[in-house]
């Protein structure tokens, strides 16, 4: 078929759904002369009367009785057909690929995925658990999670938590014949347990702190290092030293009495987290979705 005759029976199933040339041209947007211009082409080209034209009503003849019943329905089931894929395009759909440390992934992330995935059976998301600052570009991640403080000002970022806090922490057991201590240079007699960045050619964290406007960053040493959180908290609540974590983090255990804080004076608010993304990147509704539903409001 033709392009101009597909485009001019369109015009025809108007005027014989309408019965009226003013009608149907009021909805094609077009001037009735233009319309009737339509058909009397579509007719010639065919050799076949399709519409019977009187001053008073506009019916069609048996042939576009015919064309009219076996043609409209297929053309009706086109529309249908693009209107569903139509919606299909802007239903939340695909992969999403997303780096965060693991308490961002745990506290964050989770929480608002819970509330996504199960209504949403066609997105899905993989999460990459990194504590360095990951390249999202060239690891072609859609988007991190890291403090505000330590997203790159190219990007754009979206609050998606409350203010944090660092906790430094041990068992019980573990201060048993200990001193606790009172100020960050303390910690050099402590037993620590280290977390080794993948940044920075794998060095250790230094642990950060601050009071009245000083800034003291604390070398410490133990006998165990680990590159995760969960191992941290593990081997704290197991009395093998001190851990240094995210408050929200180490929070149920101090409630429970299994962790002890100190140093609270010293671990200041800073920045929460943030999602970021490059500037550039066009959000698909999926992604869109997310952010809505990571977005902090304060609560």
């Amino acid at each position: 078929m033709h392009r101009e005759d597909a485009s001019d029976l369109l015009a025809f199933l108007a005027v014989a759904r309408e019965r009226s040339f003013t009608r149907a041209a009021a909805k094609l947007g077009m001037t009735q002369s233009a319309l009737s211009q339509i058909i009397r082409n579509l007719e010639e080209r065919i050799g076949v009367r399709l519409l019977n034209r009187t001053t008073r009503s506009v019916t069609p003849t048996q042939a576009g009785e015919r064309l009219f019943l076996n043609i409209g329905p297929k053309i009706e089931e086109m529309d249908a057909e693009l209107a569903a894929l139509s919606e299909l395009r802007e239903k939340p759909a695909g992969t999403i690929r997303i780096t965060a440390t693991e308490y961002a992934a745990q506290a964050i992330l989770m929480p608002a995925l819970a509330k996504i995935l199960p209504n949403y059976p066609d997105i899905k998301v993989e999460v990459l658990i990194d504590y360095g600052l990951t390249n999202i570009v060239a690891a072609q991640y859609d988007a991190g999670i890291r403090p505000g403080e330590l997203v790159a000002k190219d990007m754009i970022a979206v609050r998606v938590g409350p203010d944090l806090r660092m906790a430094v922490v041990g068992a019980p057991s573990y201060f048993e014949g200990r001193k606790r201590p009172r100020k960050p240079q303390d910690l050099t007699e402590h037993n620590c347990i280290n977390l080794r960045l993948p940044t920075h050619g794998g060095s250790l964290y230094v642990w950060e702190f601050e009071k009245n406007g000083r800034d003291l960053h604390v070398r410490v040493d133990g006998q165990l290092v680990f590159n995760g959180a969960g191992a941290l908290l593990d081997a704290a609540l197991k009395g093998f030293g001190l851990a240094y974590l995210m408050e929200g983090h180490v929070q149920p255990y101090l409630s429970q009495g299994r962790l002890i804080r100190v140093l609270a004076d010293w671990c200041p608010p800073f920045s929460g987290y943030h999602l970021y993304y490059p500037s550039r990147r066009q959000p698909s509704p999926a992604f869109t979705l997310l952010v809505d539903t990571l977005r902090y409001r304060g609560r």
